[in-house]
């Protein structure tokens, strides 16, 4: 099977979806990660590190599914907003938070742009069926 008929390709897949997603999933383990080091070197007491740690790392494992929602990308900028705050506990996180942030508009901007380009290509074959139809 050829590579284009093993992947589905046209205005189902979302390349805007897919960068946003990776951002996400990559950002979890980040966030996850900043659990031990309030415990350790915030002194930040157990539970809350848990819940604020773990918590944000799974609110972007659940919004990187979620992200066919329109509102799930405005839930993703809350969450970039809640990694650059965790700075204010670990100052480390205001660099990686912002960098997240960048990422995260990157791939929002960028996808958005991909998307639009791509239907205008799409529209102006006559074709709303994907890239298959236009070979």
């Amino acid at each position: 099977m050829s590579e284009s008929q093993s992947q589905p390709q046209g205005p189902g897949r979302s390349p805007r979806r897919g960068m946003c997603a990776a951002v996400l999933s990559l950002e979890a383990v980040t966030l996850g990660l900043t659990a031990p080091v309030m415990i350790a070197v915030a002194g930040v007491p157990v539970a809350t590190a848990l819940v604020v740690g773990l918590g944000l790392a799974l609110a972007c494992l659940v919004l990187a599914g979620l992200l066919r929602h329109e509102w799930a990308y405005l839930a993703g900028w809350v969450v970039q907003g809640a990694a650059v705050g965790l700075g204010l506990v670990i100052p480390v996180m205001f660099v990686l938070g912002g960098i997240f942030a960048l990422l995260w508009g990157t791939a929002d901007t960028l996808g958005r742009k991909i998307e639009r380009e791509r239907a205008a290509a799409y529209a102006a074959h006559g074709r709303s069926d994907g890239p298959s139809s236009l070979r």
